[in-house]
């Protein structure tokens, strides 16, 4: 990974107890608020038909509600490949698994071999990659339609909370670093590859933010 951070972290971060109690918890209780506010904004912009791109999917609960509200097909990349086993399940379990194609892949790194999508959407994946403008960069320039991400506010309780995070994760001798990027210019980037703001959602912890094409 040309981010400068070792792949190898998001595994043992995200590993497969973490998918495990994703999954789990999607079918006890279905999405969560943000996820759910993020699936409600895609199907508002025409998802019929649609195709996907979520990048940083995890269990690919998101991804199952979208095919079920009309979307074509989804493509989820992820940086940890042990959610694998967990998302498979769900799939087959909803009925489609041939709609879902998963890879383990940086699109950050290597944009090139990832097709376009009408939408593509990182729920809480700008977080966890140090370098926003290639990923949001990279996602705008696969998305026809719309891109939605959702981050943490940057504020000094996220910034004394993340700073805690990290240093539990440097003395676990993990690589995985979390990160509170500034809003406004994650937002530019997707303007400046000519998206415009199309919606805001400011939660306590948890922003979202939509961009369509102008």
């Amino acid at each position: 990974m040309s981010c400068g951070c070792d792949p190898s972290g998001y595994g043992r971060f995200f590993n497969r107890r973490f998918a495990r109690r994703a999954a789990t918890r999607y079918r006890k209780r279905g999405l969560d608020g943000p996820t759910q506010r993020i699936a409600d904004l895609v199907a508002a912009h025409a998802i019929e038909g649609a195709t996907v791109l979520e990048i940083g999917g995890g269990v690919g609960q998101l991804q199952l509600e979208l095919l079920r509200a009309g979307a074509a097909r989804a493509t989820n990349l992820e940086l940890s490949p042990e959610y694998e086993e967990e998302a498979r399940r769900l799939a087959d379990e909803a009925g489609v698994r041939d709609r879902v194609d998963r890879r383990v892949h940086d699109i950050a790194a290597d944009p090139d071999v990832v097709e376009a999508a009408d939408v593509v959407v990182l729920n809480r994946v700008v977080c966890c990659y140090p370098d926003y403008e290639r990923l949001l960069g990279a996602a705008a320039d696969h998305a026809r339609r719309l891109v939605v991400f959702s981050y943490p506010p940057r504020n000094a309780v996220s910034r004394v909370f993340v700073t805690l995070a990290n240093a539990v994760q440097a003395l676990l001798r993990n690589d995985f670093r979390s990160f509170t990027h500034p809003p406004e210019a994650m937002l530019a980037v997707l303007e400046r590859r000519g998206l415009r703001r199309a919606y805001e959602h400011h939660g306590l912890v948890w922003q979202i933010a939509g961009a369509e094409r102008a």
